[in-house]
């Protein structure tokens, strides 16, 4: 599998983009995940991505999308966002990316208001929307496993049946492994996603609260989770995501440390040369 990074690690650094691309392929990650909104840039950003990513040879694996209003009540909230994720699809289309990493949100009042029953059935069907349109594309969804306790999609039961729900090629599995470990999910579940899973994230965290963490700084057992994803034989990237480092200024240095660690337990595993 290719080692590529979320390029919000720069950002969130206040590092602007073009140098965010150049340090990435400086350290020696092979490909890039783009955090980036569409409604957001102008053209002469996306010219930027394209052609800076170009210069320094790094595939754009993966576009990020939080789009909880895909399950929001309101039908005008929803249009908005299917046709937002639409504008997403495109630009990865434009990019020549591979998938559109999706996070669906939560469910609301914590899930005494809304029957969670409804807001199921309303997060499946605008996902099979967005299978289609991706699949016209020839791209993939990517749906986020999120770790808190009314996520719609928080463990391996309920992405399978979410995945079953939707019903479409194009609509597959995210693995992140910090949120696996934060969900107390067992490697050994990862089994039941063989085919049904596209991309990865790898973090570390302290087991308790959400962290985005180079590898080594937490507690996560990562090679049980690296051997059961090598099994999954998947063909495409693992993006280590890395989130408001506590020292913005020394951000080159917390993303070569995550890359060092993280190809160290790829190489360990197999699954780069």
């Amino acid at each position: 599998m290719k080692l590529g990074l979320i390029n919000s690690a720069w950002a969130q650094a206040g590092r602007d983009t073009a140098f965010g691309i150049r340090m990435t392929r400086e350290i020696g990650f092979d490909c890039i995940d783009l955090f980036t909104d569409p409604l957001d840039i102008d053209a002469r950003e996306r010219r930027l991505l394209r052609q800076e990513c170009q210069k320094q040879q790094l595939p754009i694996i993966s576009l990020a999308c939080v789009a909880v209003g895909l399950i929001d009540f309101n039908p005008s909230v929803q249009r908005f966002h299917l046709d937002r994720c639409k504008k997403y699809l495109d630009l990865a289309y434009e990019l020549e990316a591979r998938n559109l990493l999706l996070v669906l949100g939560e469910y609301i009042w914590e899930r005494q208001v809304i029957p969670p029953a409804e807001q199921w059935k309303t997060g499946v069907d605008n996902v099979r929307r967005l299978g289609e349109y991706a699949g016209s594309l020839g791209l993939e969804i990517a749906l986020e496993l999120e770790p808190f306790q009314l996520s719609l999609i928080n463990n391996v039961e309920s992405m399978v049946r979410f995945l079953d729900d939707v019903g479409h090629p194009a609509v597959k599995a995210n693995i992140d492994i910090s949120h696996l470990q934060l969900s107390k999910v067992a490697p050994q579940e990862l089994k039941r996603l063989h085919q049904r899973a596209t991309h990865v994230h790898l973090s570390d965290c302290d087991g308790k609260v959400h962290g985005d963490l180079p590898p080594g700084r937490g507690v996560v057992d990562f090679v049980p989770y690296l051997q059961e994803i090598k099994a999954l034989g998947i063909d495409g990237a693992i993006s280590i995501e890395l989130e408001y480092s506590p020292e913005p200024d020394k951000i080159v240095d917390w993303v070569r440390e995550a890359y060092t660690q993280t190809d160290k337990l790829m190489r360990q595993v197999g699954l780069r040369s």
